[in-house]
C-alpha cells in the first residue's frame, strides 16, 4: 500500500469514527451543536451555524465545503468518492431536504451556490462538473445527471462502455418543477422555469419557461417585463 492509499484509508477511518459517533444523535440542540463543533475538524471547510440533522452520510469529507447557515436534513448522502481532485461545495444558506443524493466520480466538481433549495429525493451526480447558481429552487424527485452512457460498440455491454462528461450549468434564480430531469451538456439560463416532469436535453435560454419531453420553450418571462414597461 502506497502513502496516498494509506492516507485515504486513514482519513476514511477518521470520518467514519466521527460521523458514526455523532451522526445519529437525535436532532436536539446537543446533537446539532456537537456536529457543528466536531465536523469542522474533518471537512475541508465548514462555516458557522450549519444545521446537520441526524442520519446524514458523508464520504470523503476532506473534499467537501459547507457554507455558513446551510441546512442538511435526515437521509442526505454526500459522496465526494475519495479522489483528491473531487470537490463538493455547498454555499451559504443552501438547504438540502431529506433523502437527497449528491455524488462525484473521478475529477468531479459539484458547486451549489448561496441560498439554493434542493427538494426531497433529488439526485445530483457527475462525473461531469455541475454548477447550480444562486437562489435556485430544485423541486422533489428531480435528477441532474452530468453523464450519459455511450452504446455504439455492439461487442461490449453498455455497462463497460465510456460515458460523456460535458457538465451541467443551472444559472441563478432558476426553478425546476417536480420530477425534472437535466441531462449532460445542458445549460439552463438565468431566471428560467422548467415545468414538472420535463426532460431537459438541450440548452434553455435565460428567462424561459420550458415544458415537455423533451423540454421545449413555450414563452419568455421577458415578454411580461416588456408588457409591464409599456403599460
Amino acid at each position: 500500500m502506497n502513502n496516498q492509499q494509506y492516507k485515504l484509508k486513514w482519513q476514511r477511518f477518521q470520518e467514519l469514527f466521527v460521523t458514526t459517533a455523532l451522526g445519529n444523535i437525535p436532532r436536539l440542540t446537543l446533537g446539532t451543536k456537537l456536529r457543528n463543533i466536531v465536523y469542522r475538524q474533518i471537512f475541508d471547510q465548514m462555516g458557522s451555524s450549519v444545521y446537520i440533522q441526524n442520519g446524514v452520510e458523508f464520504i470523503s469529507t476532506s473534499c467537501i465545503e459547507i457554507g455558513s447557515g446551510a441546512y442538511i436534513l435526515k437521509g442526505v448522502r454526500i459522496d465526494a468518492k475519495g479522489h483528491p481532485n473531487n470537490r463538493i461545495r455547498l454555499g451559504e444558506g443552501v438547504w438540502i431536504e431529506r433523502n437527497v443524493d449528491i455524488g462525484c466520480l473521478k475529477d468531479t466538481c459539484i458547486d451549489i451556490d448561496i441560498e439554493t433549495f434542493i427538494g426531497p429525493s433529488v439526485c445530483i451526480v457527475g462525473p461531469g462538473d455541475i454548477k447550480i447558481g444562486k437562489r435556485c429552487l430544485i423541486a422533489a424527485h428531480s435528477g441532474i445527471y452530468a453523464n450519459n452512457h455511450k452504446f455504439a460498440d455492439l461487442t461490449l455491454p453498455i455497462k463497460y462502455q465510456d460515458v460523456t462528461r460535458k457538465g451541467i450549468v443551472i444559472e441563478d434564480d432558476c426553478w425546476l418543477g417536480h420530477g425534472v430531469t437535466v441531462l449532460d451538456g445542458v445549460t439552463i439560463g438565468k431566471g428560467s422555469v422548467i415545468g414538472a416532469g420535463a426532460v431537459v436535453n438541450k440548452d434553455i435560454p435565460p428567462f424561459s419557461v420550458a415544458v415537455g419531453v423533451p423540454a421545449r420553450v413555450i414563452k419568455s418571462r421577458l415578454a411580461k417585463v416588456t408588457e409591464l414597461a409599456i403599460q
